[in-house]
């Protein structure tokens, strides 16, 4: 009993597919009317057998809407591949006792073509019946009843088709609304401004925050009114920045001042990304807008503290200077290595306000490498220029630096100019050094080559500026140095680790 009504169970759910209480089956009405004629028949239906009746899609010749499912001949017909005949009722054990038979339409003759869905699911049968006994249907009336079956079959799938077509368009509107609805309740729930555009860019959503923040009616600002919440200022800058985004599909990402409701610009973070569609096609775009303005505050703050202490770092360095020439003036004795740790302390300087300008005069301009190796080594050699022109030859990279890497750089290449001055390269007036630097895998690899000066050689005992080279290059920047000295001048190859010279490449 059980699995009898889950048959009836599945056997409903399937016939529900095909909604046939909806009626409209005029097109299956000439198909009867078809097959009757065709057969030369007086009766025609289009049967469905449901777990306790067989209803009558379409009939030609018969008034009734269905009849009980035990007295059904299309019950048998649908279990079949081929056309079910019956040529005389009477005489068929089978049915010769069906209500049908011994009452009206007093069936004699029937003929059933099986109505079989694409999975194989039987559904029912397009029959024709006559009161009279027939020994068969004829070739051409089998052919035509046949083809006629499959065209009912082809009416009840479009149908399904159709059906399942405007459920799955519901559950595509109700999921849409349900993520609509979860959208803007996670969007209002969110601390920051909250916005969407059409692909064109047209704004048509602010979440609540919006509105609360700026105090604009809501509304007011789709479309791109939005541009007009923005410092005058800043207006141009951010819808120049807009249309690009829009243009290319790039993120989009921008500071600006936006009206606050108590009339207030205040900094404000936007920023934007594309949603697509599986074709890489923009369906939409979603944006925050944070408010920045206190952290912007302290950043400036923290910059004009930092200004500050640079500058005061600097005269520390001014004032040791100035010590050590006042102790040489009083000592003439040490004259000689007074200038040097002097001429020492001034790199550093230079050093330090090369990577941390104490204010925007003394910051390097644009065009001099600020944060590159080259700008601090143009600092470090400037002193060596003949006219405008360098007797120093940078080639290569130009790889970043620090103010972590700055100083131990600036003593290092100080060192190598005074020495060369002195006694190599830049002690004669034919004399170059030509500094090439490339990168080396996790290294900087950089070349010191002096030409054209006295020949050289090595001392057997390391002095102080060697010793200050070498504790700049291995200790403090865990690199290592060699020393060739060759006969037209020394030749010093260097290895840095990449992430000791700047720590935004130890980042990456």
């Amino acid at each position: 009993m059980a699995e009898g009504r889950g048959l009836a169970t599945d056997r409903a759910a399937l016939l529900a597919l095909y909604e046939l209480d909806a009626g409209g089956f005029r097109t299956l009405d000439d198909i009867t009317a078809f097959a009757a004629q065709l057969c030369d028949a007086p009766i025609a239906l289009v049967s469905i057998v449901e777990d306790v009746r067989q209803r009558f899609l379409a009939r030609t010749g018969l008034d009734a809407e269905e009849t009980p499912r035990d007295v059904s001949f299309c019950a048998l017909a649908m279990l079949g591949d081929a056309i079910f005949v019956v040529p005389d009722a009477t005489q068929d054990a089978r049915f010769a006792d069906n209500a049908l038979v011994t009452g009206a339409p007093h069936i004699r003759f029937y003929a059933g073509a099986p109505l079989t869905d694409a999975d194989g699911e039987p559904l029912g049968a397009l029959c024709i019946i006559d009161t009279q006994p027939r020994a068969d249907l004829t070739p051409l009336q089998r052919q035509g009843l046949t083809l006629l079956a499959r065209q009912v079959m082809v009416e009840l799938e479009g149908r399904r088709r159709d059906r399942e077509t405007i459920l799955q368009q519901r559950q595509d509107a109700a999921a849409v609304a349900d993520s609509d609805r979860m959208f803007r309740t996670l969007a209002d729930a969110m601390p920051q401004m909250v916005w969407s555009t059409l692909p064109d860019g047209y704004h048509d959503y602010y979440n609540a925050r919006w509105y609360e923040y700026t105090g604009v009616p809501a509304g007011s600002t789709d479309g791109a009114a939005w541009n007009g919440m923005f410092h005058v200022d800043d207006q141009a800058r951010a819808w120049d920045k807009w249309r690009q985004s829009l243009k290319s599909g790039d993120p989009y990402e921008i500071e600006y001042r936006l009206r606050h409701h108590s009339g207030e610009y205040r900094w404000t973070l936007g920023r934007a990304l594309p949603i697509r569609d599986v074709d890489g096609h923009i369906v939409r775009w979603i944006g925050t807008c944070t408010d920045i303005h206190e952290q912007r505050l302290m950043m400036e703050e923290r910059e004009m503290i930092a200004h500050e202490l640079s500058h005061r770092i600097k005269n520390i360095f001014s004032v040791i200077a100035g010590l050590i020439g006042l102790s040489a003036r009083q000592h003439p004795e040490i004259g000689d290595v007074a200038e040097d740790l002097r001429d020492r302390i001034l790199a550093l300087g230079r050093a330090h306000d090369f990577v941390r300008p104490h204010s925007a005069e003394s910051a390097p301009q644009v065009g001099q490498g600020q944060g590159r190796l080259w700008g601090i080594l143009d600092q470090i050699f400037a002193p060596y220029r003949s006219g405008q022109k360098s007797r120093i030859l940078l080639s290569g990279d130009d790889p970043r630096i620090d103010d972590r890497s700055a100083t131990p750089l600036a003593l290092l290449f100080h060192e190598l100019a005074t020495n060369a001055a002195k006694y190599g390269g830049l002690s004669t007036a034919e004399g170059r050094i030509h500094v090439h630097i490339v990168q080396e895998g996790a290294d900087v690899r950089i070349e010191w080559q002096e030409t054209g000066g006295p020949t050289v050689s090595p001392s057997g005992v390391a002095g102080f500026g060697s010793r200050l080279m070498t504790l700049s290059v291995e200790r403090q920047l865990g690199g290592r140095i060699v020393r060739d000295w060759q006969p037209d001048g020394l030749c010093l190859s260097l290895w840095i680790p990449s992430r000791s010279m700047s720590r935004a490449v130890g980042r990456a």
